[in-house]
């Protein structure tokens, strides 16, 4: 469909290969398949979930919202429910917004989910960004844990400024959005300005990563890994040499799963998790950024 061959882009992305939904199967089937498995892990029944939480920049609907379908999918009839739109931070910030219910007591049980289907926002005509985006979802209980471990700080940011370097279109399509997208097949596809976006995020992840280790007195020496947004090869290798960390500590699994928007993060941790890279008591360091723009990172120690 366009110029480009696996070569060129493992040498440019590093992404060998991803998963792309069948094009009649609704985003919202992998957010509930996630939960689920989510809330066995967790232990605990669904009826104990307090508040859901689903990360996405591409529901199926504006309404019913994507957490209110994981509710009535997963059984968590007891929860509220509503969504986050941070684009590529929302984890981050679907984390912050939990810890602070959970810290203060007003809900036990978060389920927070993030869930893309990316393939049915890009246009498959345009070289910069079909190349780049898979489909996916990762989701996390969260609840009280014992002192010294969990969400030990988080730092949340936007420039809403610049957020025209990375759209995806609704309702409403101005002239300029028109503009941009004059020769896509698919005029409500994702646009995104490469160049830009690679300055700000090789800029703005190791910025994040030192806040937010600031904020728990903690540094690099003391961090098992950065389990970053896989939003790209290059930009992750990058940013982490601006950081001045090793290659060896950054967790990735882009070459498997591609860029899945908000998705990345909890896909890359259930990863590790499975593969049993972390143990209690590691600190990781989860940073993301995207459209918005946005940005985020959450310091944990690890208690399962």
């Amino acid at each position: 469909m366009v110029d480009t061959s696996d070569e060129w882009i493992i040498q440019r992305t590093g992404i060998s290969e991803r998963r792309i939904m069948d094009k009649n199967t609704p985003t919202y089937t992998l957010a509930v398949e996630a939960a689920k498995q989510a809330i066995m892990d967790s232990g605990i029944s669904p009826e104990q979930i307090d508040l859901i939480l689903v990360a996405t920049s591409t529901p199926d609907f504006l309404t019913p919202s994507t957490s209110c379908i994981v509710q009535k999918e997963t059984g968590a009839v007891n929860a509220a429910a509503f969504d986050i739109m941070a684009a590529c931070s929302g984890f981050i910030y679907g984390l912050t917004v939990a810890k602070q219910f959970v810290e203060t007591g007003y809900y036990k049980h978060v389920l927070l989910v993030s869930s893309e289907g990316m393939s049915k926002a890009v246009d498959w005509t345009d070289r910069k960004t079909c190349v780049l985006f898979g489909d996916g979802a990762g989701a996390v209980v969260i609840g009280k844990v014992e002192e010294g471990y969990g969400i030990l700080s988080t730092y949340l940011g936007a420039d809403g400024n610049n957020g025209h370097h990375i759209t995806i279109p609704c309702l409403h399509l101005p002239e300029e959005e028109l503009e941009k997208r004059k020769d896509y097949e698919n005029k409500i596809a994702i646009y995104q300005d490469g160049h830009e976006v690679f300055r700000f995020a090789v800029k703005i992840m190791p910025y994040a990563a030192e806040k937010v280790m600031e904020k728990a007195d903690i540094t690099m020496d003391d961090v098992k890994y950065i389990i970053p947004h896989q939003a790209n090869s290059r930009i992750i290798e990058s940013a982490v040499k601006r950081l001045g960390v090793a290659l060896e500590k950054v967790y990735t699994t882009i070459r498997k799963y591609g860029n899945i928007s908000s998705a990345s993060i909890p896909v890359a941790m259930d990863d590790a998790y499975r593969k049993k890279r972390i143990c209690k008591g590691d600190n990781l360091v989860l940073v993301g950024f995207g459209g918005g723009l946005t940005w985020g990172s959450a310091l944990l120690r690890w208690s399962k």
